[in-house]
């Protein structure tokens, strides 16, 4: 392997393939999932926050697809992930996230469970133009009672642009589960997205502590 070296700018270390090194501080590792319907932006937000080169299973969309997979809305998308994304970052010297982004098609749900597996939390993306493509990612993680967030991903050419009380009214989502908006393409973002999902990761288990 290939030793450690600085960057242009001296303030990162990075390895000569690219990829940042984990601090010798990390000491908590966190297993995070995100979910959503086909084409919502699973492998961008992934793909964009990873401070690795992401690993992806995406592969172009056949003729084989059609009508199976619902592309309403998304005619435009040309590759699809068949098994999972992954990626890691880092929120601090102590702290690793490890993301799984979930295959959205419903022909893919079955590996879903398998992937909820040791997850601690989990990030809805919804898109507002398939918002009942969301639904069945709610119903899992209520179901495997696995805490999550939901991030509504703006895309450019949704022109309803719902508000995000009529979209927390649309999905019955309870006060008490963060929903916010976000870019999936944008780094800062997407991490706003993870640091979010920790904090209400770190809520909730100081309530669980103060009801103990």
């Amino acid at each position: 392997m290939g030793s450690a070296t600085s960057d242009t700018t001296g303030s990162e270390t990075t390895t000569p393939s690219g990829r940042k090194p984990l601090t010798d501080a990390a000491e908590t590792g966190l297993k995070i999932v995100v979910v959503g319907g086909f084409g919502v932006g699973k492998t961008t937000l992934v793909r964009s926050v990873s401070e690795i080169r992401p690993l992806n299973t995406e592969e172009v969309m056949t003729q084989a697809g059609v009508g199976v997979d619902e592309t309403g809305g998304v005619t435009a998308k040309t590759t699809t992930t068949v098994a999972f994304d992954f990626g890691r970052i880092s929120l601090n010297d102590r702290m690793v996230l490890y993301l799984f982004g979930a295959p959205g098609q419903q022909r893919f749900w079955f590996l879903w469970d398998r992937l909820f597996a040791g997850t601690l939390g989990a990030v809805v993306l919804v898109d507002t133009r398939r918002m009942d493509d969301s639904w069945y990612a709610i119903d899992r993680l209520e179901h495997h009672r696995t805490p999550f967030v939901v991030a509504v991903n703006r895309f450019d050419d949704d022109s309803a642009r719902h508000s995000l009380d009529d979209i927390r009214l649309a999905l019955a989502l309870p006060d008490r589960v963060p929903l916010i908006d976000c870019d999936a393409r944008v780094r800062t973002s997407g991490k706003n997205v993870l640091v979010t999902l920790v904090d209400h990761l770190y809520q909730l288990a100081l309530a669980q502590e103060s009801a103990s």
